[in-house]
């Protein structure tokens, strides 16, 4: 078997930021003219990125303005140990197991690169950057001109001297990261979005990967959660603050915006914010087959037919009082049923809120609440020798809703044989 190596850039991919703007941000903070040089630092940050300015002569000239010390570089790591990416810290056991075979290589620095990923076990001989060269004061008066990543197509000549074989995979924001896969260096180029999207790279990569989950699901490999949240369409219908579709989208789900539930997003959608005089019809629910969750901006009562909900395995969350923070309120809860299947102040589904518990997989069951459901669910687990770590039931009139955290692998026939149980509505894994 081939072995796979992952090739990753730094900033605004690994970290939320740039880190050589932030480092202007700290050094300049007394200037009075600081705005004016970050403006420029930035400048010559996009153009590079943007492949509209040899990375050069952008890195030269921002260290020029930088007038930075190694004080400065210690609040900088600071600040980015607190900026790693969302999807890249949800999946630091992955980097854990997977140490060897990943690569940062980076237009930055390793002064401030290499802390920042040793909390990742990602060790410093597999950190490509550049390096800063100091005064007698401790203050940084250039760089390192003669390492290949201080030059135009820095990361082209590094991995050409690097000779890596097996299967190459390179994951970036920037121009950059493309050169890689133009160079057929590496096998695919995944163009990561998540914190910023410049479409001169878009367009030209294998793959838009807007987390580092939708990375790993792709690529078959062992992730946090068991679907890429981008891959659940969420959509905002009617008057819905920016407040909540900001929380969402924070959070790493696809939210649209639209005035009405239109029939081209009724067999996709996986979950609905609606504003309070929003009515979806039972049709519209019974076409919305991968609908998981609704928060309602208001009062659901005669605009929603919670009977339908029940027999869809639908959460619905409703504010009938409209408080004044109802905007980060329901969108807090639909967010927790998707991520922890937590259905605390759900106005139909049983009440139950748990805590994510650590390496162990969380698996949901809803159905119609009958005798035996429970019986039989343990039963496939002991049939597939699956230790259960923690079980939770709740039930109420019309549902049935199960929380098993397991600790084992598993094969694909459980799940198979959990959604063949009769009466069960709906399943699915969490993480």
């Amino acid at each position: 078997m081939k072995k796979n190596t992952y090739i990753i850039d730094f900033d605004s991919t690994f970290t939320q930021v740039e880190a050589l703007d932030e480092l202007a941000r700290i050094s300049l903070k007394n200037k009075t003219n600081k705005e004016e040089i970050y403006k420029k630092i930035e400048d010559y940050t996009n153009l590079a990125m943007e492949g509209k300015l040899s990375f050069s002569e952008s890195l030269a000239k921002r260290v020029q303005l930088l007038e930075a010390t190694e004080a400065d570089l210690k609040k900088l790591i600071a600040l980015l140990k607190k900026k790693v990416s969302t999807s890249f810290a949800r999946n630091a056991s992955f980097f854990k197991n997977h140490a060897k075979e990943v690569l940062i290589v980076s237009g930055g620095f390793k002064e401030f690169i290499v802390p920042v990923v040793a909390k990742y076990h990602i060790p410093k001989e597999n950190v490509f950057a550049n390096t800063f060269v100091f005064d007698e004061q401790g203050k940084i008066t250039d760089y390192e001109h003669q390492n290949p990543l201080s030059k135009e197509g820095g990361k082209v000549i590094l991995l050409k001297e690097l000779n890596l074989k097996g299967n190459i995979y390179g994951i970036g924001d920037g121009y950059s990261d493309f050169q890689l896969r133009e160079s057929g260096l590496i096998k695919k180029f995944f163009a990561f979005t998540e914190n910023i999207s410049r479409k001169s790279v878009v367009e030209k990569a294998d793959h838009v990967t807007p987390s580092f989950d939708e990375f790993l699901y792709l690529n078959n490999l062992p992730q946090s959660i068991s679907y890429p949240k981008n891959r659940i369409l969420c959509l905002a219908i009617g008057d819905v603050p920016k407040k909540s579709i900001e929380l969402l989208e924070k959070d790493g789900f696809s939210v649209r915006h639209k005035t009405s539930f239109e029939e081209k997003y009724l067999a996709d959608v996986g979950m609905l914010i609606l504003a309070s005089d929003i009515i979806i019809s039972d049709a519209q629910l019974e076409k919305a087959t991968k609908l998981k969750t609704i928060g309602v901006l208001g009062d659901s009562k005669n605009k929603i037919n919670v009977k339908k909900c029940n027999q869809q395995g639908i959460a619905l969350f409703d504010d009938p009082k409209k408080k004044a923070n109802n905007a980060s309120f329901i969108a807090k809860r639909v967010i927790g049923f998707i991520n922890q299947g937590t259905t605390h102040l759900s106005c139909n589904f049983p009440n139950l809120q748990l805590p994510k518990i650590e390496s162990s997989h969380r698996l949901i069951h809803i159905h119609h609440n009958v005798p035996g459901i429970m019986a039989k669910i343990n039963t496939i687990f002991a049939k597939h020798q699956i230790n259960i770590v923690g079980q939770f039931l709740m039930t109420n009139e019309q549902l049935g809703y199960v929380i098993t955290d397991i600790n084992s692998e598993y094969d694909k026939q459980v799940l198979k044989d959990l959604k063949k149980i009769p009466q069960t509505l709906k399943f699915r894994i969490l993480y």
